[in-house]
């Protein structure tokens, strides 16, 4: 285990051990028996994750001397991220005297921590792929009532990570993992925003674990798409590292800002639920990053020293017709409500607005390079995206055109989190940017289909 793994750990609270290196499964019975001495265990996974790890860990395990139940998810339909599968597995775990095994990837580990967290038990995890950062992260990221949101639930005591399993892992997985990691980029720029404008602090202890083993773990696409087992190392690292800080800072601020936004939106309505296989959340933000390193690239042209303060107020909506654009834009019944509170719960009135716009061109001559310096140009991001084989155009994920601009406009609105959508729509830009992004000779106006 690295040094920087054992750092995280230190500030985590709710993760105790972190197993990552080749044949690591070899090493679970020792470390469930170290955790959990004289406990049985119930190994929960679906049928494809059973054949790619668990049926390996219910072996070790029984061989160790453990007693060993399981449950087991039907493969089809292809299991989802929705309440509805956190009652069931909680149902089946409640009369079990046993410690929960998760036994899969990042659909099964959400489902799992959630339903440990509403019994109030504790469990450990065997990773099946390097897909997504949530292995470590303090919650869930579920479907209630058709809005996905971040529930609050632990992390594993214990998480295993053999890297050869993930080597093997489907390249749709692997890259879906690179998808989720590269949106940490965009999302330290909005963190980088928020804290400038003291809106939300940045943490420096947190910010090093996920940004300090970032760049390196990014860096070799080509190698992850063959199945390279040191590039899986470091990508498994950093979305491990992701996680952790998630946990340390006890919030997913560290690890998503507004490119999560534009994933969320899609994944609310459903988009990509019908394909198989379904369309990867690590999918959708990879593209979330491209269309806000796009956004945030147009910004950076902006002097924003000479922003028009009294016109950006003057323009500004008030409550009341701040809620009716949320409406307008959300359609849906089952979205608008939550989409609407989320909106209203980051409004400002005009007074609040007038001194963050004042704070924002005082800091601007400071925060502009730092933006330069965290950001990725999009279209490296693209680059790299393609390299891994994970979509990077709209077109990728079958979006409409129409509807994927819109989502600059409507992924601002379902979340209160602070990020650089807040910032435009604030300064009274973002149509503007957004125009010049779709514009003949704009970035996605030269990839228009």
């Amino acid at each position: 285990m690295s040094e920087l793994i054992d750092k995280a750990l230190a500030a985590a609270g709710e993760t105790d051990v972190v197993i990552l290196e080749r044949d690591a499964l070899a090493r679970v019975p020792e470390v469930f028996t170290a955790t959990y001495p004289g406990a049985g265990a119930v190994v929960v996974g679906d049928e494809r994750t059973m054949a790619a790890v668990g049926d390996r860990v219910v072996a070790a395990l029984r061989s160790a001397g453990v007693e060993v139940d399981t449950h087991v998810f039907p493969g089809e339909p292809e299991l989802y991220a929705e309440y509805a599968n956190i009652e069931t597995l909680r149902e089946a775990l409640r009369p079990l005297d046993a410690v929960p095994v998760g036994a899969g990837a990042g659909t099964l580990n959400d489902i799992l921590k959630r339903a440990c967290e509403e019994l109030g038990r504790t469990y450990m995890l065997v990773a099946s792929a390097a897909s997504m950062d949530g292995y470590t992260a303090f919650g869930a990221s579920i479907s209630v009532d058709g809005y996905k949101q971040t529930l609050s639930c632990p992390a594993p005591q214990v998480c295993v990570v053999d890297l050869d399993v993930m080597a093997r892992a489907p390249g749709h997985m692997t890259a879906s993992g690179y998808g989720d990691l590269i949106g940490k980029v965009t999302a330290g720029a909005d963190w980088i925003l928020a804290d400038a404008l003291g809106i939300e602090a940045l943490d420096d202890g947190v910010w090093e674990l996920v940004q300090g083993p970032l760049r390196p773990a990014l860096a070799e696409p080509e190698a992850l798409a063959a199945g390279d087992v040191a590039a899986i190392r470091g990508l498994a690292e950093g979305l491990v590292m992701s996680g952790l800080a998630m946990q340390a800072h006890q919030s997913s601020r560290p690890a998503s800002g507004s490119e999560h936004q534009f994933s969320h939106l899609w994944e609310m309505e459903g988009h990509g639920v019908e394909d198989t296989p379904r369309l990867s959340h690590g999918a959708k933000v990879g593209l979330g990053t491209v269309a806000i390193a796009a956004l945030y690239q147009e910004l950076l042209k902006e002097d924003l020293t000479r922003l028009d303060v009294d016109a950006a107020v003057g323009a500004w909506r008030d409550r009341a017709a701040t809620e009716a654009h949320v409406r307008a834009h959300h359609p849906d019944a089952q979205l608008v409500e939550a989409a609407v509170a989320q909106t209203l719960a980051k409004w400002v009135d005009l007074e609040a607005l007038r001194e963050r716009l004042v704070l924002l061109t005082r800091h601007w001559p400071s925060l502009a390079p730092r933006l330069e310096a965290q950001l990725m140009a999009p279209e490296e991001v693209q680059r790299r995206l393609r390299a891994v084989g994970a979509p990077a155009h709209p077109s990728d994920i079958g979006l409409d055109w129409d509807r994927f601009r819109e989502t600059y406009v409507r992924a601002q609105m379902i979340r209160s989190r602070y990020t650089v959508l807040d910032l435009a729509l604030e300064a009274g830009l973002l149509e503007e940017l957004v125009g010049r992004l779709f514009a003949p000779g704009g970035f996605w106006g030269e990839q228009r289909p």
